[in-house]
């Protein structure tokens, strides 16, 4: 989770991930900001994010988005 952290903050320092709850909902995330956070994720934890997967649920905070990496991580 914390090297999840430092990739969020690497795209968009300003926000607080620790408790930030509407990442997508709040606009902190814009869409640039997905498509690379995708890349970086799937390149860091060595999974495939299908689009399916690319909801607001999914990416409006970092413990939905930890959440998914381990379930995509399961899956594999």
């Amino acid at each position: 989770m914390e090297r999840l952290i430092e990739i969020l903050e690497e795209i968009q320092p300003e926000v607080d991930y620790a408790t930030c709850t509407d990442l997508i909902d709040g606009h902190h995330l814009d869409s640039l900001s997905i498509i690379s956070l995708v890349a970086e994720i799937e390149d860091e934890f060595d999974v495939t994010i299908p689009t399916v997967e690319i909801i607001p649920e999914n990416f409006n905070s970092a413990k939905n988005l930890w959440a998914m990496i381990v379930r995509l991580q399961e899956e594999e």
